[in-house]
């Protein structure tokens, strides 16, 4: 009976304020995919009607994961967790290998890439873990969510996909700072980082691709090969020092209209953006950004209970990550490690687990008031 009050309640001022944030930056996002690639030559569907069917597939995400009450999808966390590690195991095994990266599982003219929905399925388990299990020592606190995560990380950072992996990280602090460590457990946890830090960097650096390595570095070093792997992001922050403070306009920018700017539609769609629209373009779309996370984390604040409080915040940690990365790193600001801008890069799997996302969190706000679940 709760369920049917929910679902045949009318949208309150808050819901139309998250669901216009959304719908704005989603807009944004495809007239920016829109205007980068229509002159490409192709004989299939434009990119940016792709971009829009995926966004009516995460329609429909969102709409699912509103509807069912979140501790019933918390419920089968464990069980969804281990069917994406299988997800990740096919990926290596016969996923689509593109530009050295083995990512994907082609389903006939789209493609899905199960690191971006694993990133979701985390933030379930790890909450729902930190909701049921005691917290109290420092095996429960810390050493078991991360033996958790770890088996997700080591199949993603195989793929390899050191965006991803780095989001699984993001998450995992997240919630650890969400649920308190005590500050004997936080030093210890700050020395043995510092003891393991040279071993551990010898090994991750050995175990990064060429380009990989490149890239940081191209960020230490701007003047680094700036024709090869440093072009990227050298291209990147002329596109949007040239958009000025009102930009070129509609199919005006000329790094992304003479292909200067490579991958403009995905990990680059914020400098498209800003070169077209300028300065003001730019602040518009961070404005937009920050709204979505006041409110994310305004549901945080409010949730009813341990298990909301903890699910929001871990999406609210995931999209802020994210958006610091990708902005960082178009900017220059930060290496580049292929994190897409949520609701703006060109890529179905990321648009409809953040559509999902959205979804879970605005089930949130909608049952707080609800005495039972």
């Amino acid at each position: 009976m709760i369920d049917r009050v929910l679902d045949s309640r009318e949208l309150d001022r808050f819901d139309w304020q998250f669901l216009a944030v959304t719908a704005a930056i989603l807009s944004l996002g495809v007239l920016s995919i829109y205007s980068v690639t229509l002159a490409q030559a192709g004989t299939g569907l434009p990119l940016y009607v792709k971009q829009v069917l995926w966004i009516l597939v995460g329609c429909a995400a969102f709409a699912a994961m509103l509807r069912v009450d979140y501790h019933k999808i918390a419920r089968w966390s464990y069980v969804l967790y281990g069917l994406i590690l299988i997800l990740l195991v096919v990926v290596l095994v016969v996923g689509k290998t593109s530009r050295g990266a083995q990512r994907w599982i082609p389903m006939g003219p789209f493609a899905f890439q199960p690191s971006e929905l694993a990133k979701l399925v985390l933030i379930l388990v790890l909450a729902t873990y930190y909701a049921h299990a005691p917290r109290a020592g420092w095996m429960q606190r810390v050493v078991l969510p991360c033996l958790v995560m770890l088996p997700g990380l080591l199949l993603i950072l195989k793929q390899p996909d050191l965006g991803s992996g780095l989001s699984f990280l993001a998450i995992c602090a997240t919630l650890l700072l969400v649920v308190g460590m005590r500050s004997k457990a936080m030093g210890i946890l700050l020395l043995c980082a510092v003891m393991l830090f040279p071993f551990v960097w010898e090994l991750l650096w050995g175990a990064l691709h060429d380009y990989q390595r490149e890239r940081i570095t191209t960020f230490l070093d701007p003047a680094y090969d700036t024709g090869g792997k440093g072009y990227h992001a050298l291209q990147s922050r002329i596109a949007i020092g040239s958009g000025e403070l009102l930009g070129k306009g509609l199919h005006g920018g000329t790094q992304n209209q003479l292909k200067f700017l490579p991958e403009g539609h995905t990990d680059f769609v914020f400098a498209v953006f800003a070169e077209e629209w300028g300065f003001l373009g730019a602040l518009l779309v961070l404005a937009l950004f920050l709204g979505l996370l006041m409110l994310s984390l305004e549901i945080a604040l409010k949730a009813k209970d341990v298990l909301g409080a903890l699910l929001a915040a871990g999406i609210v940690g995931m999209l802020g990550f994210c958006l610091m990365v990708n902005i960082g790193m178009t900017a220059g600001l930060l290496p580049i490690v292929g994190i897409p801008l949520p609701l703006m890069s060109y890529g179905g799997s990321a648009v409809v687990t953040t559509m999902a996302a959205l979804g879970l969190l605005l089930n949130i706000k909608r049952r707080r008031l609800t005495l039972f679940y």
